[in-house]
């Protein structure tokens, strides 16, 4: 008889050494480790598996062809805006990723550099991934659609050695080249990689007339085959950047060892997948859904993973889910709330749905940002499955929060996350670190140590990291978020307690988003904040003060900010409403009341500090926002 959810949670806290130690050995080590944890003043978030060796690409691809799966499928790519579908084997895999690493050995990239790989999701950005972890390198990966001023910060702040890119994108139907938006991050930033690789697409081509661009078939045909190289368990696995509240760009850290572990026992543990069935995560390779539940978490399972170039809508309607679900008779899919909203408000009764076998799916889950109860019935009710809305974060690496599907299936609560998993000890505190009664809302929080998977730092910025996350409440790992905790040990994720502002399940700086705004020399001061929005999730909202004696139109205004916030933060922003205040609503000490402006702009109960400089402010921002003050 297997043991439960309790008795998992309870052995994993009581005994982590032993429980994660259980868990490791289901992975392949070319040397095992000295100590299962380390922690202790100089690593409070802990190490795992220190003095262990093992090569991720190894793991996910190699171990399988040699255990005799060779022939069976490792990757599913379907392309709807290409009209393309493809399959690869486990042993085709291999030979791809092998290659491909030879190349980056041929351009002397060596381990324990970095890669930057910018590309949309596709199969060659899964090799790229591989062939950096196949020869120790470490990479980082940018979505596609960021604008050429983040992409030089995150060169500058990762010096990678080689790009790898490729040549555009599709979106809509409309190609987007990638190579302006690169040229632009290179002249931008200080570091200079020693070469480009371009994955050459016929829509798009790039030009390859520089000495140090390259093509990648002609590397890839050329490369001798690489082999594994072990890594150290502690060793960086790769570098993933998520937006700060400063407006610089945190460059979160993935330990290899604890990586693997934890993401091997969530894809029996919590999405019941077992080896040789399907799983689609419909995200991004460059989002860490993409990096943990397209590439590493699968493959580690032995599933065969869909990588989807293509949209919930659009491409080509809204039954394009449900028709690749069947197709490909998915197991377990991971999706967004807001794929979710955008295919119920296109097809509110499901038509699209119907006549799709759905069979072989086990459940659906959603994470990225909070899922609206609604949305969740909605899509429960139509697919007839569990609809598990869990909680995690780019920090995190897996969920801290979920309905642990492969071991005890749990009574759903719509809002709620669910439980924590095993190795998170979740507490909600409140201003001055104490816990808060059960249904009250706090500042949620971890116990340290972490489990295995969780990022024990930022990249160059291990002081950024204690004061982000550690500095606050001692002892306890800040998630940033804010929910409660009810009488049967749900957790439920209400909201950030900073300004990062979640579009669709990207999180975006307000900051950052500011600074834009702020360059305009129109512009006197401005806040931006992250407004309630039924399908997104969240949309960042602009006010701005006009400078005295400018003269402006204000359309011509709206529609120049609008233009730099896409130029500078990408489409992915999705900022479009701008509005020209006369004052900004402050405290007496001169901070601007982002959360009142959020709570007026959201049509929710308003708390107006006692500290407000000048209430009368706050009637023209009510009416803006279409309320009575």
């Amino acid at each position: 008889m297997r043991p439960d959810y309790r008795e998992i949670r309870e052995a994993a806290s009581a005994r982590p050494e032993e429980f994660w130690g259980q868990v490791a050995n289901g992975l392949h080590w070319d040397r095992r480790w000295d100590k299962v944890l380390l922690h202790d003043a100089d690593n409070p978030v802990g190490r795992w598996f220190v003095g262990g060796e093992l090569n991720a690409c190894f793991n996910c691809v190699d171990r399988h062809v040699q255990a005799g799966h060779g022939d069976h499928i490792a990757l599913i790519y379907e392309s709807p805006v290409t009209g393309t579908s493809e399959w690869l084997t486990f042993a085709v895999l291999q030979d791809q990723v092998a290659r491909f690493a030879g190349a980056l050995l041929a351009h002397n990239v060596q381990k324990g550099d970095r890669v930057l790989i910018y590309m949309p999701n596709s199969v060659h950005a899964v090799v790229a991934m591989l062939a950096c972890a196949r020869i120790g390198a470490i990479h980082s990966v940018v979505f596609g659609g960021f604008a050429a001023k983040e992409l030089a910060t995150r060169i500058d702040d990762a010096q990678p050695v080689l790009l790898v890119a490729a040549s555009c994108g599709i979106e809509k139907g409309i190609v987007l080249p990638y190579q302006p938006v690169i040229d632009e991050a290179l002249a931008l930033a200080s570091h200079k990689p020693l070469g480009l690789i371009y994955w050459q697409r016929a829509m798009g081509p790039a030009e390859l007339d520089r000495a140090d661009h390259y093509d990648w078939t002609a590397e890839i045909t050329s490369a001798k085959p690489a082999d594994c190289v072990s890594v150290a368990a502690t060793d960086p696995l790769y570098i993933l950047y998520t937006s700060g509240t400063t407006g610089r760009p945190k460059g979160i850290v993935r330990d290899t060892g604890g990586y693997l572990a934890a993401l091997s026992w969530s894809m029996r543990g919590i999405y019941d997948c077992p080896p040789g069935e399907t799983f689609w995560a419909a995200s991004d390779v460059g989002w860490v859904v993409g990096h943990s539940y397209i590439v590493y978490g699968p493959l580690l399972n032995r599933n065969a993973t869909v990588i989807f170039e293509g949209k919930p809508v659009g491409t080509p309607d809204a039954g394009i889910f449900w028709q690749l679900l069947a197709k490909h008779r998915v197991r377990s899919f991971f999706s967004a709330p807001t794929a979710i909203r955008a295919i119920k408000q296109a097809d509110s009764e499901g038509r699209f749905a119907a006549g799709h076998d759905l069979s072989n799916l086990r459940a659906i889950f959603l994470a990225g940002e909070r899922t609206d109860p609604e949305s969740l019935r909605w899509v429960a009710q139509l697919t007839g499955k569990p609809v598990v809305d869990h909680w995690w974060q780019t920090e995190t690496g897996w969920a801290i929060c979920a309905n642990p599907l492969g071991i005890e299936e749990h009574p759903l609560k719509a809002g709620s996350t669910s439980l924590p998993m095993p190795g998170w000890a979740i507490d909600c505190l409140d201003g001055e670190g104490q816990t808060v009664l059960p249904g009250q809302t706090g500042a949620i929080v971890a116990k340290l140590p972490l489990p295995p998977g969780a990022a024990p730092t930022l990249w160059n910025a291990p002081a950024a990291y204690e004061q982000a996350y550690l500095k606050r409440y001692r002892g306890y790992y800040l998630s940033g978020d804010a929910g409660y905790i009810d009488d049967d040990g749900y957790v439920f994720v209400m909201t950030r307690i900073d300004d990062v502002i979640n579009v669709a399940g990207h999180r975006l700086s307000s900051s950052a988003i500011e600074e834009v705004l702020a360059a305009h020399p129109a512009i006197a001061e401005c806040a931006v904040i992250g407004a309630a929005d039924e399908l997104k999730g969240q949309v960042p909202v602009g006010l701005v003060v006009l400078k005295a004696g400018v003269s402006i139109a204000v359309g011509d205004l709206q529609a120049e900010l609008v233009a730099n916030v896409r130029a500078n933060i990408g489409p992915v922003a999705a900022f479009r409403q701008v509005y020209v205040v006369g004052q900004l609503p402050k405290t007496r000490s001169g901070k601007i009341l982002r959360k009142t402006i959020r709570q007026i702009a959201d049509g929710g109960d308003v708390i107006v500090p006692a500290t407000i400089e000048d209430r009368s402010v706050l009637a023209p921002i009510y009416a803006l926002f279409g309320r009575a003050a």
